[in-house]
C-alpha cells in the first residue's frame, strides 16, 4: 500500500472538493485525470474526498480519474462520513460508508474521517454510535486509519480526544492568517493534537483561496521577498513546515494550480527563518486590515453585564473579508461560546465609556447581529 502516514518527503495532499467543472456544472473528469497523473508522477499519494462533496459526484469522479486507472497500491484515499448532513438516523448515517465504498470502487479506505465536528453536530456521532462503527470497520480491514475533521474550539477538541484516545489522526483548518485567530484557533488546536500524539492533516491552508489572492498589503510583502513565488506557495509551505503534519491538502481546481503546487512541493523545503519572518510580516498586515479599529484591550468587557466578548466579535468581522457566510458564522459561534452574543447587548453604554478608541460599540454590535447563526 502506498502509505503516506507521516511521510516527511511529500506533504502535499490532493483535495477533491473544488475540482474543475464543465459548462454544464459537472466535474471535468478528463482534466481531473490529467491532474491525478501529474500528482502521482511527482510522488503524491494522498487523495481526500467526502460523501457530501458535490452531492457524491466527487467520489464518483475519484473512481473515474484515479481508482479505475491506477493499481490500488499507488495511492491512499480518504473519505468522510457526515452525521449531520444527508442523513436522518443512525442507519442512514452508517449507510454513507457503504455508499462511498460503492461510488469510489476503492475496496477499502486508507483514511476515514468523521466529518466536520462542531459544537452543534458532534453529539450526533455519539447518538448514532458512529465511533464504535468506524472501529468495527477498521477491525474488518475496510478502514486502515481513522479520525475526525474539526471546526470548533480548543476545549471541545480536548474533550473529544480525551473521550476517544484511539483516533489515529485529526484534520484541522489551519493557515497563517488564522494561526492566532481566536475564531479558528489554528495554533492552539494544533498544539493540542501534538500533546495528544495525534498527527494532523491540514485543510484550508490557503483559507478557501483567500491567501492565493490576498489583500494588496500582503501581496506587496510576499512579492518583495520572492517575486517568482506564487501567493499560494507561501501558505502551503508555511503549513508543511510545521511539526506533526501528515499532509497539507490543497483543493485544486485546474491543471495550472496543480502544476504550481508541484513546482515547490515536489522537492519540498521548509521555510527558513528569513521566510518565516516574511510570514510574520504578512500576518501583521492582515491584523492591521481592520474595518473596526479595535485594539483588543478588553477594557469594554470588564463591566459588561451580558459578558459579551466584544473584541473577539469585532475580530471575526475584521477577518471576514472574502470569507463565505458559513465560515464567518462558525468563527462567531466559537468566540461567543458560553458568553453573550451581539444580540444580547442591553445598550447600557458602559463599554463605550471605557473604550480608549471611543468606538460606537453599541452601534457596531447592532450591525454584528447579522452574522449570528
Amino acid at each position: 500500500m502506498a502509505d503516506n502516514f507521516m511521510n516527511d518527503s511529500f506533504k502535499l495532499g490532493f483535495g477533491l472538493m473544488r475540482l474543475p467543472k464543465l459548462a454544464d456544472g459537472h466535474i471535468d473528469v478528463p482534466q481531473v485525470s490529467k491532474m491525478v497523473d501529474l500528482f502521482l508522477e511527482a510522488g503524491g499519494t494522498y487523495f481526500d474526498t467526502a460523501y457530501v462533496y458535490d452531492g457524491g459526484e466527487s467520489e464518483a469522479a475519484t473512481r473515474k480519474a484515479l481508482v479505475d486507472r491506477y493499481p490500488r497500491d499507488r495511492y491512499t484515499l480518504c473519505t468522510k462520513l457526515n452525521a449531520s448532513m444527508q442523513c436522518s438516523d443512525e442507519q442512514s448515517a452508517k449507510q454513507q460508508f457503504y455508499t462511498s465504498l460503492e461510488r469510489t470502487g476503492a475496496g477499502y479506505f486508507d483514511y476515514y474521517l468523521l466529518h466536520a465536528l462542531q459544537r452543534n453536530t458532534y453529539k450526533k456521532y455519539d447518538d448514532y454510535h458512529i465511533w464504535d462503527f468506524v472501529k468495527e470497520l477498521k477491525a474488518k480491514g475496510l478502514v486502515k486509519r481513522w479520525g475526525f475533521s474539526f471546526h470548533a474550539d480548543p476545549d471541545l477538541l480536548e474533550e473529544i480526544l480525551a473521550a476517544h484516545p484511539d483516533v489515529d489522526y485529526v484534520q484541522l483548518q489551519m493557515n497563517y492568517a488564522d494561526w492566532d485567530n481566536p475564531g479558528v484557533a489554528s495554533r492552539r488546536n494544533w498544539e493540542i493534537c501534538r500533546a495528544h500524539g495525534k498527527p494532523v492533516a491540514v485543510m484550508e491552508p490557503v483559507k478557501g483561496g483567500i491567501l492565493a489572492d490576498p489583500i494588496p498589503e500582503v501581496k506587496e510583502i510576499l512579492k518583495k521577498a520572492n517575486p517568482d513565488a506564487s501567493f499560494a506557495s507561501w501558505a502551503i509551505r508555511f503549513m508543511a513546515s510545521q511539526e506533526n503534519i501528515l499532509t497539507v491538502l490543497s483543493g485544486m481546481s485546474s491543471l495550472a494550480q496543480m502544476e504550481d503546487n508541484l513546482s515547490y512541493m515536489r522537492d519540498f523545503k521548509p521555510l527558513d527563518e528569513a521566510e518565516m519572518a516574511v510570514i510574520r510580516e504578512a500576518q501583521k498586515a492582515l491584523d492591521a486590515d481592520k474595518s473596526i479599529p479595535c485594539t483588543a484591550c478588553h477594557y469594554c468587557t470588564k463591566g459588561c453585564p451580558m459578558s459579551i466578548p466584544i473584541p473577539e466579535i469585532f475580530n471575526v468581522v475584521n477577518r471576514s473579508k472574502g470569507s463565505p457566510a458559513f465560515r464567518i458564522t462558525r468563527e462567531y459561534n466559537i468566540v461567543t461560546l458560553g458568553k453573550g452574543r451581539a444580540s444580547d447587548c442591553v445598550q447600557c453604554g458602559q463599554c463605550e465609556g471605557a473604550c480608549p478608541q471611543h468606538l460606537p460599540i453599541i452601534d457596531l454590535l447592532r450591525k454584528c447581529v447579522a452574522i449570528e447563526g
